[in-house]
């Protein structure tokens, strides 16, 4: 039986390059030499995300929402629920419950170690954050832990204060005996001691939810560092004027940059999700105390003394230059800019205006549709493309 001959799969019809028509003729299968053909002028992307980190990103976004809520807003909410939640359990009994036990196993080992669970999670935190956005430098990791340090010595002076004023300031009750106008000694008759009591519990859930907020706020724009990061080697690779935010660090530091975001940004998403867990039960907490515990008062100075405290330090101390302390977020280079105050080039405001308008989004990010033949615009030359993607680079945050 003969052999039948195949059928070339590309015809050859005389035009073309002569590699083509030699392919077409003599080969009857595609190649797959394993070497992308080099098309010169793109800049590098990420890679594809798979559906975990897909999934991971999600949670994290709903993470933000929560634990970076406008701290303005948030604290509006805080004085008034006490303000008026506390005025109102003043006359009217709250139906008892579970929390309204100080036996409860949430007011016994979380509350009461309160500013323990704290430090478990912001310590952390802070050096891993630190030591990547100072790129090893030890004297920036010390300035940024140094916060906290500050902080815990509030916490100390306020809670000191609070124990003075209650034990100080008051008198026994149902006794005329002056012996007894102590707190020790009428608490160890059997009497009850009235005393002003500051509540520590408001003070110290409201205080240790600004600080988480304060401190996770160097979160935003972490993912884009790696972006950053990409387009700073890919300038200095083809010797191209770097206009980037990372333009100023040296070839180790952005080495290091580069190492050290990738090891540690796993482990800061775990540490974000778990804060975002401890300021959701803070909030839980701080309803209970509102409803059960104390007079609205007592409740009201705690909280007025909260969130004076976080706002002279984080808002004002830590802001000041010749305080040698960093604020959340600094080291040396800059990743993220509040969209307030970036200054948008007029090339990129009209290809940017889009996004304000009725392009549906997904997390914050536009998603593409493709657009009708006719609303297409002409295609644009190298040199002008080039010029729109510098200038959109110049806008890049964190």
């Amino acid at each position: 039986m003969a052999p039948s001959k195949r059928r070339p799969l590309h015809n050859s019809t005389g035009s073309g390059s002569p590699g083509s028509s030699f392919r077409s003729r003599g080969m009857n299968f595609r190649p797959n030499s394993g070497v992308q053909e080099d098309r010169g002028g793109t800049r590098p992307t990420a890679p594809p995300s798979s559906v975990g980190a897909i999934l991971i990103s999600m949670v994290i976004h709903l993470c933000k929402k929560s634990l970076l809520f406008e701290p303005r807003l948030k604290i509006v909410i805080y004085c008034g629920a006490i303000f008026i939640v506390s005025l109102i359990a003043d006359f009217i009994p709250m139906p008892k419950s579970y929390f309204s036990r100080s036996d409860n196993i949430f007011n016994r080992y979380f509350v009461k170690w309160g500013w323990g669970w704290l430090l478990t999670v912001t310590i952390p935190w802070i050096a891993l954050t630190a030591h990547t956005l100072g790129c090893g430098k030890r004297p920036i990791l010390v300035k940024h832990l140094a916060r906290i340090v500050l902080a815990t010595a509030a916490w100390l002076l306020w809670t000191k204060l609070f124990h003075f004023i209650e034990t100080n300031h008051g008198r026994c009750l149902n006794t005329k005996d002056l012996q007894l106008q102590t707190k020790t000694k009428c608490l160890q008759a059997g009497k009850f001691w009235s005393g002003f009591d500051i509540s520590g519990h408001t003070f110290i859930l409201i205080y240790s939810s600004l600080i988480l907020a304060e401190e996770a706020s160097s979160f935003l724009g972490w993912e884009g560092i790696r972006d950053l990061i990409m387009k700073e080697e890919y300038s200095r690779t083809t010797n191209e004027m770097s206009t980037g935010m990372l333009r100023n660090l040296s070839d180790t530091d952005l080495g290091f940059l580069k190492k050290a975001h990738n090891v540690f940004t796993p482990w800061l998403r775990g540490l974000f999700i778990v804060m975002t867990l401890q300021q959701l039960l803070w909030d839980i907490m701080l309803v209970s105390t509102i409803l059960y515990y104390h007079i609205m008062i007592e409740k009201f100075i705690g909280g007025v003394i909260a969130i004076l405290t976080w706002y002279v330090t984080y808002k004002w101390l830590f802001k000041l230059p010749k305080c040698g302390l960093l604020a959340p977020g600094e080291g040396v280079f800059r990743y993220y800019e509040p969209r307030e105050s970036l200054s948008i080039p007029p090339s990129s405001r009209l290809r940017r205006s889009t996004l304000n308008g009725n392009t549906p989004t997904f997390m914050g990010m536009p998603i593409r549709t493709p657009q009708p033949q006719s609303q297409q615009q002409p295609p644009q030359d190298s040199n002008d493309t080039f010029t729109t993607r510098q200038d959109s680079d110049t806008i890049s945050t964190r």
